[in-house]
């Protein structure tokens, strides 16, 4: 494509959103009662139920189901659906425990249906949850997808901790370390700036022929950092947690305004090939790259530096690469070092 492309000239504004999500919460922080412990501001809200605390999220795939369909390809979407949920819940010190699944279809497609829950499954037992129940609905008077398979996977996962356990980031100090994760690749944002400069507004037969291998790099699952993260908290001291999606590093404000603080990330993973693609043929500015993608780093773990060493012993038994990639600092902003250049992400 030769024209520059960003989410906000796709009609996704995350300022907006933002601004759309803080109008959102005020207008429902009349039904909370005494058992709400949170307020839906960080990556999943809480309710007090006896001596626990339940966590609680809903999430989806988002415009990674049209890239299923393009293929006819099915079978790691459910994959992305638990995904999507239990990492987040996973960033407040929750272990999730059960799942349910929603999926909206245009038509009865059996083959598509059963691909959607091998992927499920699979999620599920690397999530270590149980599919417990969910909804399928038929409505092709409002879902319209490609070539009659429209279709979309919303999940809602269940976790469960102790209030001792509960990880907000308002434990964090300046001089933190800021430990990084790999992804798989795009994981399940972005898809939609993806699509739009791979193949602009129309996608024919010979431009999914051509360009076949970008789809298949573009449907890879995203990674469920579910174990390797539960057995950094049962064995090590972690001051905060951050699963890379919407918004990318960016969001890393979450936690920043909990404890006044900000983020250097000066050693990210280098991005996988598919992101160099897009920047290229997007013709996209680093920061949009980097506040948008998750860019090869997909989790960050932020601890003290005297945790370093076990932190390290104990993630070197998954099958993942990890490593320092920045550190917490007193600037109430996420800076990234890209080269010789730094660049303000975000701040507040």
């Amino acid at each position: 494509m030769n024209k520059c492309l960003s989410y906000s000239k796709l009609g996704i504004d995350i300022k907006k959103i933002k601004g759309i999500h803080d109008k959102i919460h005020r207008k429902i922080l009349p039904t909370f009662d005494r058992n709400v412990t949170d307020i839906g501001q960080h990556y999943a809200s809480l309710i007090k139920i006896g001596g626990k605390l339940i966590a609680l999220h809903c999430d989806g795939v988002g415009t990674k189901v049209l890239i299923a369909q393009i293929l006819k390809n099915y079978r790691t979407i459910g994959i992305d659906c638990i995904a999507m949920n239990v990492n987040d819940l996973i960033c407040i010190g929750a272990k999730p425990i059960s799942f349910l699944d929603y999926i909206a279809l245009e038509r009865v497609n059996k083959q598509m249906i059963n691909e959607i829950f091998i992927g499920l499954r699979k999620g599920a037992k690397e999530a270590r949850v149980s599919i417990i129940g969910g909804e399928m609905a038929i409505m092709p008077d409002m879902i319209k997808g490609i070539n009659g398979n429209g279709f979309d996977l919303v999940g809602f996962a269940i976790g469960f901790l102790d209030k001792k356990e509960l990880i907000t980031g308002d434990k964090m100090r300046a001089g933190d370390l800021i430990i990084g994760l790999r992804s798989s690749g795009i994981h399940s944002n972005g898809l939609t700036l993806a699509r739009k400069v791979f193949f602009g507004d129309k996608i024919d037969r010979y431009k999914i022929r051509k360009k076949r291998k970008i789809l298949e790099e573009l449907i890879k699952p995203t990674k469920i950092y579910v174990k390797p993260i539960l057995a950094l908290l049962k064995n090590c001291k972690v001051n905060a947690l951050a699963h890379i999606t919407g918004g990318a590093f960016s969001k890393l404000r979450r936690l920043g305004k909990r404890s006044d603080l900000g983020f250097y990330l000066d050693n990210l993973f280098e991005p996988q090939p598919i992101f160099k693609l897009i920047q290229k043929y997007g013709k996209l500015s680093q920061r949009e790259m980097y506040r948008t993608f998750n860019m090869g780093t997909g989790f960050l773990v932020i601890l003290p530096k005297e945790e370093l060493k076990k932190t390290m012993s104990v993630l070197q038994k998954f099958d993942l690469q990890s490593r320092i990639v920045g550190k917490v600092i007193k600037e109430k902003k996420v800076i990234l070092k890209s080269g010789s250049k730094e660049i303000v992400l975000e701040e507040w």
